[in-house]
């Protein structure tokens, strides 16, 4: 074979190896770039450029102040009117505006800081897994204190009591939004509609029920009476109120001696408000007895003062005691005398 025959089927095999396998590359072929060249910045080589940027920093917090006392004046200047959709668009729109501008221009602010008056080189080092020496500790305290004296604030008054003023402001415009999410309940959560004599009637439509239109295994949704008339209010009373009634057979319930006059006849009325976080408890297994909450598998034995057997509710749902008035029709004896709903709901059980 001609040597040119021979560099052409090394050539050949090459290219075969090289299709067939994998590229091999050097430790030495990629190299570390390392630090990009340092570029000056206007402020660093002019004290006018300087002095400018700190005045752009103040004057973004200074409009954040203006914007935050602005959504303080939209609340006040555009009030809601009950009815009027104009004045939510109004007051919402004016409002978050006031509010959005007042964080923006503090974030702005804070990065035009950083990029045109803080320290910009760029510092490479090793990162320690142990805790340091005395004296790298108290090198770093020296270095923080450093930082601090390089970043200007403590020596520029004016970035820092404007920025001050607008930290102090922008929560202003949430503190009165939060402020204003309902009149205060005082004492509306501590007791429900229910009361001495109130029939309990079916959700939605407000129907009494009758002792005997509860057959053993059935399950109503109960509200009390009057509820289904309500005009204002109605959503929160029933969140509160809302019961689950279930008639077993009487010889299965395990009743304490100071309830064993709370159901009739087998007919039991527990809080339909889970007491995890208030979810409805709606679902009933009828062959075990057990009442199921579906946000979270919260499950309770009807039977049993509906204790809980499974899931994170801390409590059992509280019972309704109830009797028969006159004319065969279920009513409240009187109202829950434990909290109803999640634990934070919290009242006396004497009150």
């Amino acid at each position: 074979m001609s040597d040119k025959s021979k560099s052409l089927a090394k050539a050949e095999d090459a290219e075969h190896d090289y299709s067939a396998g994998l590229a091999v590359i050097a430790p030495d072929a990629v190299k570390d770039p390392g630090m990009e060249p340092h570029r000056v910045r206007m402020t660093d080589k002019s004290e006018a450029h300087e002095k400018r940027a700190a005045r752009q920093v103040a004057a973004l917090f200074l409009f954040s102040i203006v914007s935050s006392a602005f959504a303080l004046y939209a609340y006040f200047a555009f009030p809601i009117v009950e009815g009027s959709n104009a004045s939510v668009r109004d007051n919402t729109l004016l409002l978050g505006l006031g509010a959005a501008f007042g964080m923006l221009a503090i974030g702005i602010g804070a990065v035009h800081w950083a990029k045109t008056l803080m320290p910009d080189a760029e510092v490479s080092e090793a990162r320690h897994q142990t805790r340091g020496s005395e004296e790298t500790r108290a090198r770093a305290i020296e270095i923080i204190d450093l930082a601090n004296k390089e970043s200007g604030f403590s020596r520029r008054k004016l970035i820092r009591r404007s920025l001050y003023g607008a930290l102090a402001f922008f929560p202003l415009p949430g503190i009165l939004v939060f402020a204003d999410l309902g009149p205060n309940p005082e004492d509306s959560l501590k007791h429900t509609m229910w009361k001495k004599g109130t029939r309990l009637t079916r959700d939605p439509d407000g129907k009494p029920i009758k002792a005997s239109d509860v057959t053993i295994g059935s399950v109503f949704h109960v509200i009390p009476e009057g509820l289904a008339e309500l005009e204002h209010h109605k959503l929160e009373e029933k969140a509160k109120a809302a019961v689950l009634l279930v008639r077993v057979d009487p010889t299965i319930l395990k009743e304490s001696a100071e309830r064993k006059d709370w159901s009739y006849d087998g007919i039991v009325a527990y809080s339909k408000i889970c007491t995890h976080v208030g979810c409805p408890v709606a679902l009933y297994e009828q062959q075990t007895h057990h009442l199921l909450c579906p946000c979270h598998q919260s499950t309770f034995d009807l039977t049993d003062a509906c204790k809980v057997i499974f899931g994170p509710a801390s409590r059992p749902l509280p019972q309704l005691p109830i009797a028969v008035d006159a004319e065969g029709y279920l009513v409240a004896q009187d109202d829950f005398n434990e909290p109803v709903g999640p634990s934070f709901w919290e009242r006396s059980v004497n009150e």
